[in-house]
């Protein structure tokens, strides 16, 4: 069940996410961006780690702390509605959670190989999940969703804040 969900199985912002990824075995990409989320980090100097491009934007380790938070959020999701979760899951406010996180103070290093392990340890769950996992619906953010819906906006939100980080950070 790894084919690209089509524009009426998500909503429009899941959509923009997905329309990043690129067609393929979506399990294979996330197991790819664990490897580049590892090695972009690793290229980043000290001294631009706490860089934001603006005012009250992130700086790069914000960044990675808010992969990570996403990481786990998504994972979540899909682990509740993989196993037939029918009560609506809490969405999240981004700003507030790396307002509320440590990610600042903490060295880029240790954020990547903390996101690129909670990455990998959901590349083995969803390499666990058969057909009717794949396609188990549920409700999260007040928004019907699926797993494999899921599976792609991973891909695609990492995409967006790596093109992020790219072009307005000079990183990536």
């Amino acid at each position: 069940m790894n084919r690209r969900p089509s524009p009426n199985e998500c909503s429009s912002e899941q959509a923009r996410y997905i329309a990043l990824v690129p067609d393929g075995d979506v399990v294979a990409l996330l197991r790819a961006q664990a490897d580049e989320l590892a090695a972009i980090a690793a290229r980043v100097p000290q001294e631009r780690e706490t860089f934001a491009y603006a005012p009250e934007k992130w700086t790069v380790r914000q960044v990675f702390g808010h992969l990570g938070d996403g990481e786990r959020i998504f994972g979540y999701r899909a682990l509740c509605i993989s196993r037939g979760e029918t009560a609506s899951l809490p969405g999240f406010d981004e700003n507030e959670y790396v307002a509320n996180s440590m990610s600042s103070s903490r060295e880029l290093r240790d954020l990547a190989e903390e996101l690129v392990l909670t990455r990998r340890a959901n590349v083995h769950m969803f390499e666990s999940f058969d057909d009717a996992a794949w396609r188990q619906t549920g409700s999260a953010n007040g928004t019907p969703v699926s797993v494999s819906v899921i599976a792609w906006v991973m891909v695609g939100h990492t995409r967006h804040h790596l093109n992020v980080l790219r072009d307005r950070y000079g990183v990536a």
